[in-house]
């Protein structure tokens, strides 16, 4: 493949979007499916809205379910859907409503506690992220379902009155950690966050599963949507027999690895019936000696026959990844008018800030992807892979490089403060393994691109996606050494499984971890159990831990474990119940998530730390890039717009707009497609980090956002807010 780049005319091109492919049977007006469509494309065709009058929206209508947790900890990502004037969303601790969609007003409301005896005896059981719900209707209209994940349920729903549909699975809800053709004792976590996809009769799911090396497996599955009945299963760690089971040297792999899983959504080509999983990382993100080969089908794009989920073609992305580069977005189905040919493709943008654009129907590549040789110098044990991929186009939407003079320079000050931080880090190049010596991540562990996705306008084929440009660190050390008394169990306990959030100062981030410390002030033994084995928020359930080793942890984190006797040096799993698990043989861990921020929480990198991109998918050429968002603070010393860090995704329409909240300021913007201008804002009563929803009603067109906020320090909030014309 040459890298020959063909340029068309805007009259060429506009012939050619008019010409019929799949992509033109969506319903683009409505809003009903994630992402608007089964393609994930993020498209709204409504126009009443444009760059002419959109100074003038104001708030049509607000809803609020009062459930946010006043500690400042609840999250709604959600990107609610509208089917025939009704609109249907979660809220904070995830109960299901139905409002009308032109006027905010409610007309049922499902709440999962009232089935789930564990959720009425611990509310933190529902405390969870969960993305959105699939709507699904008989050909004849006389049924009516959504569906929708509350931590390990995906529960059917009546449509017409919020009622379970008891004809499904387990009396309305099927057990996600039930039927991955592996053992797992009921314990491991196992989760949906983000909504499956409708082809025919079955609903595709993937889940969210732990990060650590005991992870359950992450397999795809389809369920009957009438009864709830497995009708298909991928192995995303292949079985014996079966595709890329080869690719793996320790051939029990299968047997006792986990993760690999789709956490962030798919897209569906509804018309060839094939559908496209991204997946994440094998557990046990940052050491893989345990896990040797390239870790097929982790971090890949899989495209499976939507009606039996038989293997069509596969890339992956990340080879052996050591980095947690987990594919964190659906999808998005477009075609592309390139070198005279028309081509039905796949684009899957990436953390690394990248996009990887395949021929959909066959997987090979639009644009040549280089094997590039990357650093080997690892931890004893590890084997990293000798190459990744990247892409020659598109152009990248997220800086690459990170080094001294891409410090911040908000202040002389500031600027040696985070000189001294990025001298202690010795390594920072993209894909170097993780060392005991520091890298840097860059961009982020949360992107570059993340879960809210990028917008195609199939029009022109321009991608729009916002990027989070902050570095991070990664630091690993051994798993300490401990005794057999009550307290190094308990603090042993606390490095398998919390200290790579917490840290090993149990101090968290300050953001996303909170600090551990002192944390009897705020709970007493009880309630901590309760966390540990329910989980909150983006924190899994770790119920597998033994109920010694359980009463031993919380001990440590109250300081109430007694030392007893101890055999120094001797080194202990913390692993009491006599069962050999995989973290046995992991022998080392991360010292935690650490953002580079500076003295007053400001990314110690020069801005842009958030920005919107656009992206020509028929060029592979950079459009535009332009700050998304800002800090009041620094506006008031004269500083132009920085951008923030970003969480949600963007809408393209039809009507020449980008709608996109997602940052830290608590607004929602409206952009020019073509140029990258603001021309709007509004703002929210707590950050909108969700993709926004927007469909036409009754003449008139609203644009919907969940204000959940809850990450990185912003408040929670519990209110979707609606935006219109006046009417």
């Amino acid at each position: 493949m040459t890298n020959i780049v063909w340029l068309v005319s805007l009259s060429t091109l506009l012939l050619l979007a008019s010409c019929k492919n799949p992509a033109a049977t969506n319903d683009y007006n409505s809003w009903a499916t994630y992402a608007g469509s089964k393609d994930g494309i993020r498209y709204s065709a409504n126009t009443q809205i444009n760059p002419n009058n959109v100074s003038r929206l104001q708030i049509a209508w607000t809803y609020s379910t009062h459930d946010k947790d006043t500690a400042g900890r609840s999250q709604n990502q959600c990107n609610p859907v509208m089917v025939d004037g009704i609109l249907y969303g979660l809220s904070p601790r995830l109960k299901l409503f139905a409002l009308d969609a032109a006027t905010g007003q409610q007309h049922w409301l499902f709440d999962p506690a009232s089935e789930d005896t564990a959720a009425k005896n611990d509310p933190a059981v529902l405390m969870k992220v969960s993305r959105g719900v699939v709507y699904w209707q008989r050909e004849d209209g006389k049924d009516k379902r959504i569906f929708y994940n509350a931590g390990n349920r995906t529960y059917a729903i009546n449509a017409l009155d919020g009622k379970p549909v008891r004809s499904f699975g387990k009396g309305g809800y099927i057990d996600l950690a039930a039927g991955l053709d592996r053992m797992t004792d009921g314990d491991a976590y196992v989760s949906g966050n983000t909504p499956g996809i409708i082809y025919k009769d079955l609903l595709i799911v993937g889940v969210r599963v732990a990060e650590s090396a005991d992870a359950a497996p992450g397999h795809i599955r389809a369920f009957d949507v009438h009864t709830g009945e497995r009708r298909w299963i991928f192995h995303t760690i292949p079985h014996p027999g079966e595709t890329g089971y080869d690719t793996w040297p320790d051939k029990d792999a299968w047997k006792k690895l986990g993760g690999a899983n789709s956490w962030a959504g798919m897209s569906l080509d509804e018309q060839r019936g094939i559908v496209y999983v991204p997946t994440g990382s094998v557990g046990g993100d940052f050491y893989g000696g345990f896990r040797k080969g390239t870790n097929l089908f982790a971090n890949s794009l899989i495209a499976l026959d939507a009606a039996t989920g038989k293997y069509l073609w596969h890339y992956q992305v990340v080879h052996h990844d050591l980095w947690d580069r987990d594919l964190a977005a659906n999808p998005n189905l477009v075609t592309l008018h390139k070198d005279g040919k028309t081509i039905d493709a796949v684009a899957q943008i990436t953390k690394h800030g990248y996009i990887f654009l395949f021929d959909r129907t066959n997987g090979k590549p639009i644009f040549p992807i280089e094997e590039k040789a990357v650093p080997q110098e690892a931890l004893p044990g590890e084997a990293p892979w000798p190459t990744q991929p990247i892409p020659v186009l598109p152009e990248p939407f997220a800086r690459q490089q990170f080094g001294e003079e891409d410090l911040t320079d908000l202040s002389p000050e500031v600027h040696q403060e985070m000189l001294e931080k990025f001298r202690k880090v010795k390594y920072t190049t993209m894909f170097t393994p993780p060392s005991k010596e520091s890298s840097w991540i860059f961009p982020g562990f949360d992107g570059g691109g993340e879960w809210g996705g990028a917008a195609v306008d199939p029009e022109t084929q321009a991608l729009y996606v916002n990027s989070s440009e902050l570095p991070w660190s990664l630091t690993m050390i051994d798993v300490p050494k401990a005794g057999k008394s009550s307290a190094a169990t308990g603090h042993n306990t606390y490095n398998k499984y919390c200290i790579s959030c917490h840290g090993p100062e149990l101090k968290g981030n300050g953001t996303s971890y909170p600090s551990l410390v002192n944390i009897g002030r705020k709970y007493q033994a009880d309630q901590i159990g309760k966390i540990i084995t329910s989980g909150r928020n983006m924190m899994p359930s770790f119920k597998q831990i033994p109920d010694e080793e359980r009463a031993a942890l919380i001990d440590f984190l109250l300081h109430t474990a007694t030392a007893g006797k101890e055999e120094p040096g001797a080194r202990t799993s913390a692993n009491t119940s006599g069962k050999k698990s995989i973290l046995d043989e992991v022998p080392y861990t991360m010292t935690g998530y650490v953002r580079f921020l500076d003295k007053d929480g400001y990314p110690g990198i020069k801005p842009p730390w958030g920005t919107l991109n656009a992206v020509d998918l028929n060029s592979g050429k950079l459009l535009w890039k332009v700050p998304l968002g800002e800090f009041e603070a620094l506006k008031k010393r004269g500083i132009p717009p920085t951008g923030t860090q970003v969480y949600g995704g963007p809408v393209v329409t039809k009507g020449g707009l980008i709608f996109v909240a997602s940052t830290q300021d608590e607004k929602i913007r409206a952009f020019d497609k073509k140029t990258g201008r603001q021309l709007w804002e509004g703002q929210l009563p707590a950050a909108g980090y969700a993709t926004p929803a927007v469909y036409s009603l009754n003449g008139r067109q609203y644009v919907v956002i969940a204000c959940g906020g809850g990450k990185i320090g912003s408040p929670s909030g519990d209110t979707y807010v609606a935006f219109a014309l006046p009417e």
